[in-house]
């Protein structure tokens, strides 16, 4: 079954990204293992050449992946718009993952100009994915302006921590009408199959891959994760009781 966001259709809930990996053909492998369609890349690094870039678009095929650019390393949303320019000026696509992010410790996405910079860039055509804190409020104001998806954090970038955000990313789920994408601090696959059987639409993972000791494998390993939270989620849970169930019948029982 496909997954469509704005007027494009997938047909796998894996996006990933391209930075921190060891070497391009690790990345290139990792990218085929994971069975992801979507695949995201930061313009601004790309354009200045910086280390780990150079050459990067040529080792995208660009006839199997569909490029996600972002604005990673913007901290207004001048300098966002002003990336987002720079993407279209390129040719790559009018699609972006909006990062606004001028805290550079914990790397947390400022919400006022996350939602400055997405209402210019709707209004200006573009598809815009933004990247923002697990908040609910922020996601429906994103929505309402027509942003194409919401992508709220589970835990701090490249932290590896987990699902920090969930309650919060449960909410979000139940009140959107767009795709829901899990982004950013996700450690593990289990942590991805864990908010795919919430509901989520997409899970983007990169830290978890590009640094895992084997990132084909571990590639691999969040495919089927996602896969399997996903069919966990339309499949339909039991209910959770407070008290046991017996699994097999108490009737008809020897001696009884």
């Amino acid at each position: 079954m496909t997954i469509k966001i704005a007027d494009r259709e997938f047909s796998t809930r894996l996006m990933v990204g391209t930075g921190k990996f060891d070497d391009f053909e690790t990345m290139k492998k990792a990218h085929a293992a994971s069975g992801a369609e979507i695949v995201t890349v930061a313009i601004r690094r790309v354009d200045e050449k910086c280390a780990g870039h150079v050459g990067l678009m040529d080792n995208i095929d660009l006839n199997k992946y569909w490029i996600l650019p972002n604005t990673a390393g913007c901290a207004t949303a001048e300098e966002a718009i002003r990336i987002a320019h720079l993407s279209r000026a390129m040719g790559i696509n009018n699609w972006i993952k909006l990062e606004v992010i001028p805290d550079p410790k914990f790397l947390l996405p400022d919400p006022i100009e996350t939602l400055k910079a997405a209402k210019i860039l709707v209004n200006e055509g573009f598809t815009v994915l933004p990247y923002i804190n697990a908040d609910p409020i922020l996601a429906k104001r994103l929505e309402e302006i027509g942003c194409a998806t919401v992508m709220p954090l589970a835990s701090p970038i490249g932290s590896g921590q987990g699902v920090v955000t969930m309650e919060n990313i449960k909410i979000i789920i139940e009140q959107s009408n767009i795709p829901v994408v899990v982004d950013a601090g996700i450690g593990v696959p289990s942590d991805a199959s864990s908010v795919m059987e919430k509901g989520a639409d997409f899970c983007l993972i990169n830290t978890a891959i590009a640094k895992a000791s084997d990132p084909v494998k571990m590639a691999e390993a969040f495919k089927y994760g996602v896969m399997a939270g996903r069919a966990a989620y339309e499949a339909g849970r039991i209910p959770v009781k407070q008290y046991a169930s017996a699994s097999s019948p108490l009737t008809g029982i020897v001696g009884k």
